[in-house]
């Protein structure tokens, strides 16, 4: 048996995966809806697409989170890489509906297959080598960084290459000849992620050791998910700590849905056209990712300010809460002072997301077993899909102005709001402390 990695080895190679994760996906991402309105698809089959897209990922986001925790985290992301390699190829070269939303749904599954994983994977290494009570901020908050770097890096990258390769209509035409049409300016972004996911895979295979899990065969697979599941589910009901953390996951998603539904349009009434407008939201995207990543690293600072884990959640949360409602109270205004308001209030959605998270994970990987913390991960990211989606109708049929911001923003206050009272310190049951100590034993 080989050493389990030290914490600084494990955090550099989540770090690394962090990355090679989420840059293909933004990279594939920005120019999708171009892509395929180029491809001749109406807005309701694109619609259609994205719906496909995210009813997979929601319906498998539980039971493969139970997969993880059942055949092990390096397995379940390299299928994960996979789905996406297979989904990325799809989209950059299909151009018919079928082909095109099969594409979506192996995003989704892939998406499903990837919520957990890769966070489960180094707080279990983390744990082994230093125990229960090792440091888990510092690298979450690193890893939360990395991928908001990844993310504005890649929604920059996929949205100027296109551009690039149209200034000159020769390459666009050469590559069209080349490929008989399948290869377009659009489709470069797609298909270079999908060679980025090539290296995701062969790094994740390489560089993410883990102990032997138990032999096991499919039925048995199939017959632990389910009871994976449903302990993670009871852990919700019984923890009130791991309570507040699913409650402010989902506040987080209706917030987050707000902004990201309510800034196009918002955009384009600034600059005075939809082209423009497109250009606008697209940087103040990736200022969005830089100020996510920015809280992300301040994390650690912020909860020995604050005194705990708890009270940087409080405190982050109501950052972002009251950017929220400062974009409300700018939605009617004009002028450059309402303009600054308005930036500064999405700027301080995303630095106080971004801040929260780390705290509230590293008090949620406190609360659980390896065997459920892929599980535990999932059923959270299900909580801020869900809520997020249910947010998006009800922002969908509210008047124009400030009143959409203003839900988005006090379902996020409710969420700080949970965090004003400390929860009492609990000890981890027996099988779950013995199971702990069998992962070390096994990585030891």
């Amino acid at each position: 048996m080989t050493a389990p990695l030290d914490p600084s080895s494990a955090r550099r190679r989540y770090v690394t995966v962090c990355v090679l994760f989420w840059l293909p996906l933004s990279l594939a991402g920005t120019p999708l809806i171009l892509l395929f309105s180029e491809r001749g698809m109406t807005l309701a089959a694109i619609a259609g697409f994205f719906v496909a897209h995210s009813l997979t990922a929601a319906a498998l986001e539980l039971p493969t989170g139970g997969l993880s925790d059942v055949l092990g985290r390096r397995v379940v992301l390299a299928a994960a890489g996979l789905l996406n390699l297979a989904a990325f190829t799809l989209q950059g070269l299909g151009t018919a509906p079928w082909v095109l939303t099969l594409g979506m749904a192996l995003m989704g599954a892939g998406r499903a297959l990837s919520s957990g994983p890769a966070e489960a994977w180094y707080v279990d290494t983390v744990q082994a080598r230093s125990g229960p009570d090792a440091d888990l901020r510092t690298g979450l908050a690193r890893g939360g960084a990395a991928t908001s770097a990844a993310l504005a890096s890649g929604t920059l990258l996929g949205g100027a290459l296109p551009w690039l390769l149209a200034l000159d209509p020769d390459i666009g035409a050469r590559l069209g000849e080349a490929t008989s049409g399948l290869v377009i300016p659009l489709s470069v972004p797609p298909l270079l992620g999908a060679a980025v996911v090539i290296a995701f895979v062969l790094y994740v295979l390489a560089a993410l050791p883990e102990p032997p899990r138990p032999p096991s065969t499919l039925s048995s697979v199939f017959r632990g998910i389910p009871a994976t599941v449903a302990d993670g589910l009871r852990l919700g009901g019984r923890d009130r700590l791991v309570r507040r953390v699913l409650l402010t996951s989902a506040a987080a998603g209706s917030a987050l849905a707000a902004v990201e539904l309510l800034t196009p349009s918002r955009a384009a009434a600034f600059t005075g056209g939809p082209e423009s407008g497109a250009m606008l939201f697209a940087a103040l995207a990736c200022a969005g990712f830089v100020c996510s990543g920015i809280g992300s690293h301040l994390a650690p600072m912020t909860a020995r300010l604050a005194g705990s884990g708890e009270r940087a959640v409080l405190v982050s949360l109501g950052a972002g809460a009251s950017g929220l409602l400062l974009l409300g109270a700018t939605a009617v205004a004009t002028g450059p002072v309402s303009m600054t308001l308005a930036a500064a209030g999405y700027g301080l959605v995303y630095l106080g997301l971004g801040a929260a998270g780390p705290s509230e994970n590293d008090l949620l990987h406190r609360r659980v077993s390896s065997a459920g913390r892929a599980t535990a991960l999932s059923v959270q990211s299900l909580a801020l899909q869900l809520t997020g989606a249910l947010t998006g109708l009800a922002v969908g049929v509210l008047p124009h102005g400030p009143l959409p911001w203003l839900l988005g923003g006090t379902v996020l206050m409710a969420g700080a709001l949970l965090w004003i009272h400390r929860s009492e310190p609990t000890t981890p049951g027996p099988v779950a402390s013995d199971e702990d100590r069998l992962d070390a034993e096994r990585l030891a």
